[in-house]
């Protein structure tokens, strides 16, 4: 067993257990980890994970997204409850030094000692620098970690110029990052096309003719001799035989090395090119010393890609796990989008196989090239090269890689189909079941079609079943085309896309986002969708991000996403006003309590009733006023009800054993426990428990989506059951289960439910709709026939660890705080704007909210102001009255768009209006006005007059007139004025 001076006692401090070290955290180390972590090999070793970066992996392969405004932390590829939640200890900051294989020990830079039993390293590459005089000047860069970029940035800072050195993948990538950051850019290349690994020539110079018309110098055939200061930027690049080009910035993006120091010191053997040389299952030659991604070399063949890098680690993974298996040199098939244009190369893209054939195509206007590489007898695909259409990469590959004979008239492949004939790509019928889906995680055709056998019916099932797209995601669109034409075959409808925004159902959302590890709604769109999103996708984005990390709802990247319940964490009534649920777990409080609670109602004068779900609710509190009522909840011990959300309601209970004659179980204690342990957990609808103390069913816990009997063994557990608009009774799931077994099976029900539901979809319409029905649900959770089991748990508890009060943390933050004015400019003077013509300053364009709208009082007239950051148009502004209802609510509501133009969904029934002229795209006889807006040097300006939109006029709005002024109810002391419409 390993032993050392220099193991924390944190995560993965076990010493009964051999140490397994990493040495290198970039994507395919993690990767390694969630491998690790798949097959519960954490719980079997120490783990520790040694980090030269100061931060922890992140996504390299977008790494230019960073000048898109993508952050650090956004890019990064686990969150830091991945480490302790397994117990992994993660060290980042720390260099290895030496090897010392035969004490089985690492030392690192700063001469610590660290023993290990098994090692892996994943130390990745270096930027290569060409051995070009002047190459250490400043403003001369690299292109690889994220420290890199920002150096980038540093030196763009006032530039005009930068230049990569280098026109293959990287180079390409760099180009585009200096593109978004507005510099003039040029590519130089020294041979003579770009990417002159994966393109021929013909591909080649129509990649470098679509890129020059993005505006990019390109130079091929540049040999750089050496950089010297310039004269009219601060570089100057020379080279043989072309003229000189000033620039202010150099960037080297020209290859990889990879980084072997540690194993030549060691002593381990390496490839002819450099690299740890690794055998069939990664061992190094020192049996207990693995090597995984760019560091590592198969038969002499090194990888620069994530793809293999992941195959690696799932194959040493395998071994650690016992399995027979060997790492087979992945497919050279590459599908990209560079500066915009798309670029696909496979196989022998050169087509230098001795005999091979070759079929070419190019449309000059349309900018395409494809060329189909085959053997001497054309009946197998060799290799191909796609620039500016890629449709048939799928195809192409599948053929490539599963030896599909090839049609008689293989030229047709590439070919455009034309006069009416029908395509000819490759579909899913054709493909055998060996053909291999995923590579990433091995998955073969067939496995995904015994899986829909089983009962998968998204994309979202296929995953959890078989790990197919949970790699690079690559495959989603073919596992998608596999699944849709196998239920097909089997005679069932195939789910359609959630909205237009996204080709997507909700289940494959879900796992996109969370295999993907995306956090923001910003980051979903430009991966797996369109335009600005809409009513309906945003909601169903904000829950599923919710149920997956949890973070607060009003945190500025998801308070666009909110309904106006979320948004403003209180239950929106018809006259604009909101009601206030606080949580009373069980149907349990305390005489203090409720006398809170009418102290509460009597001061701002709101309606209380009792509900259904033994909880108060008290009516009629305006948008201003909710802070100020939940500083004094909290301080008397409530939390939020979370009745706003489609989350965990209330759990009923009966006084059980405690008080009643008949009851046989605490009930009440066994609400309390199961309120506390769910309380803020999102779900595609909300959730209802009830808990019976006897078989009398006094909390109808049959009717609730989880239902909880006493017995006089334990309880009986019921899920999915329903009342509202179409009851359903609750199905029995499992009985005489002690507490702790049924607070697992509930966990997993709910999981599960969360992760294959359909947008709002209750519980009891999801058990109607599942296949296989109570059976096949009972085999996943019971019997973990899926393998997941523990993946649910573990999801759960995440879950109940991360709770927050999202009232408490909305009025302790002063930035979350301030988003409950119903007036931006309340405090700022500006709502005195007189009659004067002209352009009038309303707020500064800080108090807007990006993505989304505030309301301004303008003479009395309360105006909806929406912020688009970086949309053609950034600002509008209508009124802010709602022509159905007559409240003053549309700022409330969610921005979106529809084939490209943007709206606002009203908060109350969904009507949706025009943001440019104010006309409602669901009733064309109603429109609201529209205001000229202008953001200039950091204020917003509205125009006095207001513009009438086109159709039949919007209900007027009266200066002075308020939905709060309603008959019988005095204006109230310190209001600003009456045009506190619903607020």
């Amino acid at each position: 067993m390993a032993t050392d001076l220099y193991f924390s006692s944190g995560a993965g401090a076990q010493e009964d257990k051999p140490r397994l070290v990493l040495v290198g955290h970039g994507m395919v180390g993690q990767n390694f980890l969630e491998q690790l972590v798949e097959r519960g090999l954490h719980a079997h070793y120490q783990v520790l994970v040694l980090g030269e970066e100061p931060r922890a992996a992140y996504d390299r392969v977008h790494l230019s997204e960073f000048f898109a405004g993508k952050t650090a932390d956004e890019l990064a590829m686990a969150s830091p409850d991945f480490f302790t939640e397994n117990r992994i200890d993660l060290r980042l900051g720390t260099r290895v030094a030496a090897i010392d294989r035969q004490a089985r020990t690492l030392t690192d830079s700063a001469g610590n000692v660290i023993g290990y039993d098994k090692l892996v390293l994943a130390t990745g590459s270096f930027p290569f620098v060409p051995p070009i005089d002047g190459r250490g000047s400043q403003a001369c860069c690299v292109y690889r970690t994220i420290d890199d970029l920002e150096q980038i940035r540093h030196w763009s800072d006032g530039a005009k110029a930068g230049v990569v050195v280098g026109g293959g993948l990287l180079g390409l990538e760099a180009a585009n990052a200096l593109r978004q950051l507005g510099l003039q850019t040029h590519v130089v290349e020294f041979a003579p096309r770009l990417m002159p690994v994966q393109l021929d020539e013909l591909g080649g110079a129509m990649l470098r003719q679509k890129i020059e018309a993005l505006g990019v110098h390109v130079h091929v055939g540049y040999q750089t001799q050496r950089i010297v200061p310039g004269s009219q930027c601060r570089l100057r690049m020379e080279f043989a035989g072309h003229d000189p080009i000033e620039t202010d910035l150099v960037v080297f993006s020209a290859g990889i090395r990879p980084r072997d120091e540690l194993g030549r010191i060691a002593g381990l053997e390496t490839g002819a090119r450099g690299g740890i040389a690794i055998d069939g299952q990664c061992r190094t030659s020192d049996a207990d010393i693995f090597c995984i991604g760019e560091a590592a070399a198969r038969d002499g063949k090194i990888f620069g890609l994530v793809k293999p890098g992941y195959q690696m680690a799932r194959t040493v993974a395998r071994v650690l796990a016992g399995e027979q298996c060997e790492f087979e040199d992945a497919e050279s098939a590459t599908q990209l989008k560079l500066l915009g244009v798309d670029v696909a190369s496979m196989g022998d893209a050169h087509g230098v196989t001795p005999g091979a054939q070759s079929f070419t195509f190019m449309d000059g206007r349309a900018q395409v090239y494809k060329r189909l590489v085959t053997d001497a007898r054309c009946e197998q695909v060799l290799g191909a090269v796609l620039v500016g259409n890629v449709d048939e990469f799928t195809t192409l590959s599948q053929m490539m890689s599963n030896r599909i004979p090839l049609p008689a008239q293989p030229e047709a492949l590439i070919l455009p189909a034309t006069n009416g004939q029908s395509s000819r790509l490759l579909g899913p019928a054709a493909l055998p079941d060996t053909a291999q889906i995923c590579s990433c995680h091995n998955v073969e055709k067939g496995t995904i079609c015994a899986a829909v056998g089983q009962g998968a019916m998204t994309v979202a099932d296929l995953k959890s079943a078989t790990k197919a797209a949970t790699g690079c995601g690559g495959c989603v669109q073919l596992v998608k085309q596999v699944l849709e034409h196998e239920l097909t075959q089997r005679g069932v409808e195939v789910k359609k896309d959630i909205c237009e925004h996204f080709a997507f159902s909700r289940q494959e959302l879900y796992h996109l986002v969370r295999v993907g590890e995306i956090r923001t709604f910003r980051d979903l769109v430009a991966k797996h969708g369109k335009g600005l999103g809409c009513e309906i996708c945003k909601p169903a984005a904000a829950s599923i991000f919710a149920s997956v990390w949890n973070e607060h709802v009003l945190e500025r990247q998801h308070l666009p996403l909110q309904d106006t319940n979320d948004r403003f964490l209180a239950n929106i009534q018809k006259d604009g006003t909101y009601s206030i649920v606080p949580r009373v777990p069980g149907g349990e409080i305390t005489a203090d309590k409720l006398i809170v609670l009418g102290q509460v109602a009597k001061e701002a004068g709101l309606y209380t009733k009792i509900t259904g779900g033994q909880r108060i609710d008290l009516f009629g509190a305006r948008l201003d006023d909710l802070p100020k009522i939940w500083d004094k909840l909290i301080a008397a011990g409530f939390e939020t009800g979370q009745a706003y959300g489609k989350s965990l309601r209330t759990v009923k209970s009966c006084v059980g054993s405690t008080w009643c004659r008949y009851g046989v179980q605490d009930s009440t204690g066994l609400a309390l426990e199961l309120e506390d342990r769910y309380k803020g957990l999102r779900a595609p609808h909300k959730i209802k428990f009830g808990v019976s103390g006897c078989t009398r069913e006094c909390a109808e816990a049959q009717s609730k989506d989880i239902g909880v009997i006493a017995t006089e063994k334990g309880w009986n557990l019921y899920v999915c059951g329903n009342g509202g608009m179409k009851p359903r009774h609750a199905d029995l799931f499992a009985v005489d289960l002690s507490t702790p077994q049924l607070v697992r099976l509930i966990d997993r029900v709910l999981m599960f439910y969360i992760r294959t539901a359909d947008r709002l979809q209750r519980t009891s319409t999801w058990m109607n709709n599942l296949e296989g029905g109570l059976d096949y649900l009972k085999s996943v959770v019971i019997d973990d026939a899926l393998g997941i089991g523990a993946d649910l748990d573990a999801q759960m508890q995440h879950v109940v660890d991360t709770f927050q009060c999202e009232w408490k943390t909305a009025i302790d933050t002063p930035q979350k705080r301030q988003q409950f004015r119903s007036l931006v400019n309340l405090d700022s003077g500006a709502h005195g704007v007189s009659h004067a013509p002209g352009w009038q300053p309303v707020c500064s364009v800080d108090d807007l909210v990006a993505d989304a709208g505030v309301a301004a009082l303008i003479d009395g007239r309360q105006v909806a102001i929406f912020y688009l950051p970086g949309q053609a148009v950034q600002a509008y502004a209508i009124d802010n009255q709602d022509p159905f209802t007559g409240t003053h609510v549309l700022s409330r509501g969610i921005v979106g768009d529809t084939q490209g133009r943007p709206f606002v969904a009203s908060p109350l029934y969904k009507q949706r209006f025009a943001l440019a002229d104010g006309a409602c795209l669901d009733d064309p006889g109603v429109s609201v006005r529209t205001w000229p807006i202008e953001l200039r040097d950091g204020k917003v300006y509205l125009l006095h007059e207001a513009i009438q939109a086109s159709g039949t006029s919007a209900t007027s709005t009266t200066s002075g007139a308020t939905d709060g002024e309603r008959e019988g109810e005095p204006e109230r002391e310190g209001s600003l004025c009456a045009a506190l419409a619903g607020s």
